[in-house]
């Protein structure tokens, strides 16, 4: 009887920690998108400066993952931003939406322009949401935890 005790204790423990787990998704999935978005930029700036191939074909290339990925394609196929997200601001999805209308706009020089002082604005983002993905991933696997032995405790 006790060894049922012990793995019920451990079952309720995990369902929690996973639900904690779960609900930090929203911040992994920011972190992995302005992640792709800065590699992005850095990858565009190169391409002005150097190689200057059509946009389609840089576009092709790119392989990116998660939502990130599935707007960029839509990008590439139809030339139409779609950032609706839950996990990005109504700013974050202007600004957006603003960086994709002006992509292969214009003569390079003025893209250069544009897109390097994208180049800050995206880094910053990209910590801000590191930060907030490790701080809040951690603290939601804690109060899962903390959950899963008050229930114990309750329980047993």
């Amino acid at each position: 009887m006790s060894w049922f005790k012990f793995f019920l204790c451990g079952a309720i423990i995990a369902f929690c920690v996973f639900l904690g787990y779960l609900s930090a998704g929203k911040y992994r999935a920011r972190k992995l998108f302005f992640g792709q978005f800065q590699q992005l930029n850095e990858r565009y700036l190169a391409e002005l400066s150097y190689l200057r191939r059509p946009l389609s074909v840089f576009l092709a290339e790119i392989r990116c993952e998660g939502e990130f990925g599935d707007m960029l394609r839509a990008f590439w196929k139809e030339r139409i931003v779609r950032a609706e997200y839950s996990f990005l601001t109504a700013d974050e999805r202007r600004e957006t939406g603003e960086y994709f209308s002006m992509m292969g706009r214009g003569d390079s020089l003025s893209q250069k322009n544009f897109f390097g002082a994208q180049k800050e604005k995206l880094e910053e983002k990209k910590s801000q949401s590191e930060r907030e993905a490790k701080e809040q991933g951690e603290l939601r696997l804690k109060l899962g935890l903390l959950a899963g032995l008050a229930l114990v405790i309750l329980i047993v």
